[in-house]
């Protein structure tokens, strides 16, 4: 009985973390959808993806940065420790990507993760345009994916 508990007591707060991010998640997608598109200083976008193992859709709220043309930059942080599941769903499935706007309908996008000095100068940029990010990377022993994210 007790060994039970513990394992409740253990695994109650990452449940709650879990929930607690999905309700935000949906909150900022109403927001967006409703043609707001800001938190924190940064523009955000709703990224459609589907789940790797489920098949189910997925929507996740990004702060993104401008790119060349229409395309857009989103970073990969997942709080620091690993890759966010967004980033896995996408890589799984490349061709069912879709970016929402505010108060725009879906665009289809090609994802690309940028390497070297691609990646180097988009960086170079998302810092500048949000040195909070350079904190968060300085603070994590993963390489933040960088994934530009172009119009099809």
């Amino acid at each position: 009985m007790a060994q039970q508990q513990t394992k409740r007591a253990a695994g109650t707060p990452g449940a709650f973390s879990r929930w607690m991010q999905q309700k935000t998640n949906a909150r900022m997608s109403r927001k967006i959808r409703g043609g707001k598109g800001g938190f924190m200083g940064m523009d955000v976008l709703i990224l459609n993806t589907v789940g790797r193992r489920s098949g189910q859709s997925r929507e996740t709220p990004l702060a993104w940065f401008a790119d060349e043309g229409e395309a857009r930059l989103v970073v990969a942080s997942g709080g620091g420790s690993q890759h966010p599941d967004w980033h896995a769903n996408l890589m799984a499935h490349p061709e069912r990507a879709t970016v929402e706007l505010p108060g725009l309908p879906p665009v289809p996008v090609t994802p690309e993760v940028l390497e070297g000095d691609e990646r180097e100068r988009a960086w170079a940029r998302i810092v500048a345009a949000q040195p909070r990010y350079g904190k968060y990377q300085a603070k994590s022993e993963r390489r933040y994916p960088v994934v530009r994210l172009t119009p099809r």
